[in-house]
């Protein structure tokens, strides 16, 4: 049974795609029709959102399965891969349209033509950005509430095809009222993107990339975590020894701490216990964590 949070995900996931789907074609129309390459490439770009939306849906579905015989943390790195993903499609893009802008620049100062577009492309280009920004700000809506990052990182995604449109309108609204040589603002206002893009997909491929090799959490983080232990009783001692890392949405903590020697195994017990919920009332009811109790020396 689906739970209200895949529900979400899912809900708008599959609400993007349905638009990408309409602007991918639109687009595709409007740059064959309207002669622009600019509104080609932002076709192409609009494409390389099913690949991520395709990424998160069966990859959210496969995180959420509880943890098994195989997965005694669950899947929550599926999520984390599909985050990864998400990043490495929009920085190959990114790379694409950087490539292909300092072609066309190069090429029109050597007295390479660029052609003159038609209304339609403009068009087309204005409703993408619209329909593409608001897309970003449902979709980092629902990423943030559900604690998502790969609905977040697709949210960004949809953000990069809005930036990408700026590029081709302002590319296109130039080669068609002002001419000339002004045809190369489509080229230049692309490599501006460009470039924009790949700093995105950078930001969302780095902590993916350092979830999947079990980075530690921040280290205000641990501090906090340390922080939490010692309000709780004031038998405890000395939490050492801890290791952190993000499994998904979710955190795993596991750490040594130090009690009275005379101390009864139910009373240290009830002490990891209290640790436990309270950890778990910060950081969310999926934090995995593990204690350790030594005698104080």
């Amino acid at each position: 049974m689906q739970t209200d949070r895949e529900k979400s995900i899912y809900r708008v996931t599959i609400g993007g795609f349905i638009v990408n789907v309409v602007l991918t074609v639109g687009k595709l129309f409007a740059g064959i029709v309207g002669r622009s390459g600019a509104m080609l490439a932002d076709a192409i770009h609009s494409l390389s959102d099913f690949m991520t939306d395709l990424a998160v849906l069966v990859l959210v579905k496969k995180s959420s399965k509880p943890k098994d015989d195989s997965h005694d943390y669950g899947h929550g790195k599926y999520e984390t891969l599909a985050t990864v993903l998400i990043g490495i499609a929009l920085f190959a893009v990114g790379v694409c349209l950087m490539i292909n802008s300092i072609q066309k620049i190069v090429g029109f100062y050597h007295g390479e033509e660029l052609s003159s577009p038609g209304i339609i492309a403009l068009v087309a280009a204005f409703v993408s950005i619209v329909a593409k920004e608001i897309l970003f700000w449902i979709t980092s809506s629902v990423g943030k509430k559900v604690n998502s990052q790969a609905v977040i990182a697709n949210a960004w995604h949809h953000r990069s095809d809005a930036l990408s449109s700026v590029a081709t309108l302002l590319g296109i609204g130039g080669a068609i009222f002002l001419g000339g040589k002004w045809k190369v603002l489509d080229p230049i206002a692309a490599l501006i993107v460009s470039a924009l893009i790949i700093g995105v997909a950078y930001k969302l491929f780095k902590p993916g990339l350092d979830e999947l090799l079990e980075s530690s959490l921040p280290q205000e983080m641990e501090d906090e975590i340390i922080s939490e232990v010692m309000k709780i009783n004031d038998g405890i001692a000395d939490p050492h020894n801890l290791k952190t890392r993000r499994i998904g949405q979710n955190i795993a903590i596991e750490m040594h701490i130090r009690l009275k020697s005379d101390m009864t195994v139910q009373e240290s017990h009830e002490i990891t216990r209290e640790i436990e919920k309270r950890l778990k009332a910060k950081y969310g009811e999926g934090t995995l964590i593990a204690i350790h109790v030594e005698p104080i020396k």
